[in-house]
This record gives C-alpha cells, sequence and structure tokens, in this order.
C-alpha cells in the first residue's frame, strides 16, 4: 500500500505537521528531525501528493510548455529536454500545442496560467504587448523569442546565418536564395536579417522568396519558386521546410547538389535520412529546454525575479555539413 503522511510521522517518531514542515519548509525544523523524516521517506518511498503539498507550498508542482507544433522535430525535442530537466526536480510539465495560431496561444496561456506555477512558452506567435501581459499573471520564461522584460533562452540566429553563407561563399556560391518561414515567426524575422548582413558582408546576391509554412509541405511549396530565381544555392528556415524542397526537386529532376545546394536549420533527427543528406545549423535545442526549466524554477522559488537573459548568452549552432551542398556549378554557355 502506498505510505501516508502519518505512517512517516509515525516511523520518525514526529507529528504529521512536522513532516509536512520537513518537506516543504526545512529550514524550520532542526537537522536531527529532519534526518529522521528523511529516513522515514526514502525506507516507506513516501510521495507527498500534489495536492496536498500545494496547499502547504501555495505552489501546483506543475508547469506548462506550449509550442506552436508539437509534430515538428525541433519542439519536440524541446519537449524532451524540458522534461528531463523538469523531472529531476519533480516537477510535472502540462504540455500544450495551438498549431501555429496566435489566437489559440492566448486562450491557452491564460488557461494554463490558472493551474500551474509558471509557463514555458517556446517560439510563441502572440505579440509582445499580449506576451508582457501574461507575464504580469505569471511566472514566464521564454524560448527562441526575445521581448524586453522577460526572460528568454535565444539562439543567435545572426552567427548561424554568418555560418550558412560563409559555408556557401567557400563553395563558390554568389547568388543565394533565401525561404523564410511564418511572417510573425520572431526567429524568422532574425534569421532574415542575419542573412541579409551576411550577403551583404560577402558582397553575395541574396533572393528573398518569400514566407512558408515551417513545413514540409511549405518546402514543397516553395521549390519550384527557388527554382525560378536561379539561384545555385538556397538557405531554408528550417530543416523540414528543406526536406520539402528536397522532395520536390527531386521530382522535377533538379540534382542536389550537383544543380542547386540545399542548407537547412535546425537539424532534425530526420534530415540525415534525407535523400540527399541535409546540410544544416545544428541548435542546441535540448538544451534551451533544460535551461528553461532551471531558469523558471528559479523564479517561482525566487522572490527577485531573475533578469533577462542577454543576446550575449544566446546559444550558439554548429555547422553540419553533409551531401546536400557542394561546389557552385559552372556557368552555362
Amino acid at each position: 500500500m502506498t505510505a501516508t503522511l502519518r505512517d512517516v510521522a509515525r516511523l520518525a517518531g514526529v507529528s504529521p505537521s512536522t513532516v509536512s514542515r520537513a518537506l516543504s519548509m526545512p529550514d524550520m525544523v532542526n537537522v536531527d528531525t529532519r534526518a529522521r523524516v528523511a529516513v522515514a521517506v526514502e525506507r516507506l518511498r513516501y510521495e507527498p501528493n500534489r495536492a496536498a503539498r500545494g496547499l502547504i507550498t501555495g505552489r501546483t508542482g506543475n508547469v506548462g510548455l506550449v509550442v506552436p507544433d508539437v509534430a515538428n522535430p525541433f519542439f519536440a525535442s524541446v519537449v524532451k529536454g524540458v522534461q528531463a530537466r523538469a523531472r529531476q526536480d519533480d516537477v510535472a510539465v502540462f504540455v500544450a500545442d495551438t498549431d501555429e495560431e496566435p489566437a489559440v496561444e492566448a486562450r491557452l496561456f491564460r488557461a494554463l496560467a490558472k493551474q500551474v506555477d509558471g509557463l514555458i512558452l517556446c517560439s510563441p506567435r502572440s505579440s509582445a504587448e499580449d506576451l508582457s501581459a501574461i507575464a504580469e499573471e505569471t511566472n514566464v520564461v521564454l524560448i527562441n523569442r526575445g521581448v524586453r522584460g522577460i526572460t528568454g533562452i535565444i539562439f543567435d540566429d545572426e552567427d548561424a546565418m554568418r555560418q550558412a553563407m560563409a559555408h556557401l561563399v567557400a563553395l563558390g556560391h554568389r547568388r543565394i536564395a533565401w525561404v523564410s518561414g511564418p511572417e510573425a515567426s520572431w526567429s524568422s524575422q532574425h534569421r532574415t536579417a542575419g542573412l541579409r548582413a551576411a550577403a551583404t558582408a560577402r558582397d553575395v546576391e541574396l533572393i528573398e522568396v518569400g514566407s512558408f509554412a515551417p513545413t514540409y509541405e511549405g518546402g514543397v511549396a516553395a521549390a519550384d519558386q527557388v527554382v525560378a530565381t536561379e539561384a545555385t544555392a538556397v538557405v531554408t528556415y528550417n530543416d523540414l521546410i528543406a526536406i520539402g524542397l528536397l522532395s520536390r526537386l527531386h521530382a522535377r529532376g533538379i540534382s542536389v547538389p550537383d544543380d542547386l545546394s540545399v542548407l537547412g536549420v535546425d537539424d532534425v533527427e530526420m534530415s540525415r535520412m534525407a535523400i540527399p543528406a541535409l546540410s544544416t545549423i545544428r541548435l542546441p535545442q535540448q538544451r534551451a529546454g533544460q535551461i528553461a526549466v532551471e531558469t523558471l524554477i528559479g523564479l517561482i522559488t525566487m522572490p527577485e525575479a531573475l533578469p533577462p537573459l542577454r543576446r550575449s548568452n544566446a546559444l550558439t549552432g554548429e555547422l553540419i555539413v553533409r551531401n546536400s551542398t557542394g561546389p557552385a556549378p559552372s556557368p552555362k554557355g
């Protein structure tokens, strides 16, 4: 049978209220008593009831994680990082998927805020004003989004684009296409700015094809427009777009990388399984999730808010060269 608080108290030789204090406010209990309670908890394998513990601490022991699309492998990796780190502190994670809809995000934020001690919002599409409003209601940590006054874990998108451009220029490419992601995506905006700056610095012609859904289907839809640019290489907002683009190029008989080099961002698991295997910028998604949990727990347990992370603390990506990028083709004729 599951051990109860009274069982622990009986074995430790103290009152149930003392056990509660030892578990929730250990500084209020002397060292010897805490040690007896700890031994009893271990022997009985006692697990405090979350609801009961919440009455004592004023906390639920739960956090919410909201992502735009849980089917996207990028966000699945973030979820794994969040859950792995949360388990270390016996924190439960409620995961919600907004299906890339800002209006759905706003409703989910407010519904979850009433049930958890804080929220981790990954790549939210909502406005800065809406995010600031929810941060007034509960503890909030952002991943892959920067909003003034809210603690955030961000990737160095500008550096990622510099790496992408340097790789393609070294292969002789001088006319490069860019397929961006959703217009409401903060990271897509920063990647666009980073790629523009890198193209200007290297005197490369950058052709912006437009905004597309961050999905396989988005890549298929973008492919014909990319071909029409007559670029010799293309950088895509994420790997899913790149993989969809590879499929359409194959259907048209366009050889990658002989006719067109393709470079993605994220390094999701299926990138190495694509044909050809996809060159990409690897972003530390699981690490971002782990840091977000550590930061949120700090916000919950410390009376003073942690300062927002500065851009100098942004997590950096790593160029992964596979078979989808190669030397620029020789000019025709």
